[in-house]
């Protein structure tokens, strides 16, 4: 029987230059934190995880060490509980996941039920471009092979004068390459950075955009009301043919227990590195397709995330394609996954899992040495 001998946690950060405009965020970003998680095992092996910060999680490292890393259901109970009084320590659940593929062979999606080894997806943009840009980026996701693309509203991070100039860039999007691409639009009105007080729209500015995405046939419209104004979203569903999105920073479990209940949204967007692990999005997977809604991991955070939550989507859900943070060249592969020996990459728009057991994390451990920072 394996069992769990140590718990490593270190963080790193790349320094970006030049700095990453994120739509956002009004603050150039000059770097990029990640935080590993090692788990290892008495035979020798090693669960990666990445995600949040682990705070909160010192001084619990005795609740794992001896047991064995395939009790998931029981290490999830755990976390759950260290969510509830400190913070979200969910990327244990990746690292544990990933050591227990190592110790059956198996990789994560055969474990979670094998319904695929690949899952297609969208090009997920990160920068703010004028019109002319931003139909020059779609043509080139579209010369890739995906199949569609999300852009970034303003939001209150500046760079444009509001919505209105961004359905200009939809609209050039459309005018260059019609229908060949999804489109999807994210609004940003979920949720602020801490330092930004501005207020997110009310629903009749929500419903004023939603009829103007809808003549440019979006697929969805994501965050488009507070994060808490569930009320609002279910109304805004039933107002507009645009498909509802959001979720991404949603805390606990129950709350989206409550949303798919509610039919608050069409599509619902958890990520496995920020809440719940891929143990309680798995949950959440089954419950979205009893009740017909769509489940599609958001996956902004570095390539261990985005195999993470790419293993969920394949093995247990059906999602019609996972975001996948791409936005050359601000955002390319390589800065997104520099903890990894090799950055991602994407096939003509799929993302193929392979029979590498776990997560198939291979970290790049020279240039994690020279990130450290804690």
């Amino acid at each position: 029987m394996s069992k769990i001998t140590s718990i490593e946690i270190s963080h790193h950060r790349l320094a970006l230059d030049p700095a990453f405009k994120a739509s956002w965020d009004g603050r150039p970003r000059k770097h990029f934190d990640a935080t590993i998680v090692r788990v290892k095992d008495d035979e020798g092996r090693e669960g990666i995880g990445s995600g949040d910060l682990m705070k909160g999680f010192e001084g619990h490292e005795d609740l794992f060490i001896g047991h064995d890393p395939r009790h998931l259901e029981r290490h999830y109970e755990v976390l759950s509980h260290i969510n509830f009084h400190y913070g979200r320590c969910w990327p244990m659940d990746l690292a544990l996941w990933d050591l227990a593929g190592k110790v059956t062979g198996e990789p994560v999606w055969r474990m979670l039920g094998g319904r695929a080894d690949k899952v297609r997806l969208y090009a997920s943009s990160g920068v703010l471009r004028d019109p002319g840009a931003m139909a020059e980026q779609a043509e080139r996701y579209i010369a890739e092979g995906f199949p569609a693309m999300k852009v970034r509203f303003s939001s209150s991070a500046g760079g444009r004068s509001g919505w209105r100039d961004d359905v200009k860039a939809l609209e050039a999007i459309r005018a260059r390459v019609g229908t060949k691409l999804e489109l999807m639009v994210d609004c940003n009105q979920g949720w602020r950075m801490p330092w930004d007080t501005t207020l997110p729209w009310t629903f009749k500015d929500a419903l004023t955009v939603a009829n103007e995405l809808e003549k440019l046939d979006i697929y969805w419209m994501e965050e488009p009301l507070f994060r808490s104004d569930r009320k609002g979203m279910k109304a805004l569903r039933e107002a507009t043919s645009v498909r509802i999105a959001g979720g991404e920073m949603t805390r606990e479990l129950y709350e989206f227990r409550d949303i798919i209940e509610e039919r608050a949204f069409d599509v619902i967007q958890p990520d496995v590195a920020l809440v719940g692990g891929i143990t309680g999005c798995r949950r959440l997977a089954y419950q979205a397709r009893e009740a017909g809604v769509t489940f599609t991991p958001h996956s902004w955070t570095n390539g261990i995330g985005v195999l993470a939550n790419a293993h969920l989507t394949a093995g247990a859900g059906d999602a019609p394609f996972l975001e996948y943070p791409y936005d050359n060249p601000e955002w390319s592969e390589a800065r997104r996954d520099y903890p990894m020996v090799s950055p991602l990459k994407h096939s003509d728009g799929w993302l193929e899992l392979g029979e590498a057991p776990g997560l198939g994390v291979v970290l790049d451990e020279e240039r994690l040495k020279a990130t450290r920072i804690a």
